[in-house]
């Protein structure tokens, strides 16, 4: 075996090994999102833990998403990344279906201004 093909050999298993601990992180990150999304985790805080009520107790676990995956998004080749790049590429191609319309907006009048609330 030459040196070029131990070191492609190599490179192979490393990336395999990488995608392995990367699916793991996905893994766990989605269980401590959902597990901990009722009371609060260290990436939003547990304003939900310090004051529990009757409403938190009975509430489902939220659905998180894609952006809210700190831990896998800190690596480019997770799958956390490849959805995210995914979503925005559905985004960019959604907005060029829209650019035909005036101001990007499906009914044509753009999104206009906001109400005002009456006093």
């Amino acid at each position: 075996m030459s040196k070029l093909q131990q070191l492609q050999a190599r490179k192979e298993r490393l990336e395999d090994e990488l995608r392995h601990v990367e699916k793991q992180v996905y893994d766990l990150e989605t269980s401590y999102l959902n597990d901990s999304s009722q009371y609060g985790n260290v990436l939003k805080g547990f304003e939900g833990f310090l004051a529990p009520s009757k409403t938190n107790s009975l509430k489902k676990s939220r659905n998180f998403k894609t952006e809210d995956r700190l831990f896998s998004l800190s690596s480019t080749s997770s799958p956390a990344a490849e959805e995210l790049r995914n979503n925005q590429n559905d985004m960019k191609e959604g907005s060029k279906k829209d650019k035909g319309n005036f101001g990007g907006s499906k009914s044509g009048f753009g999104a206009g201004r906001p109400k005002r609330d009456a006093d």
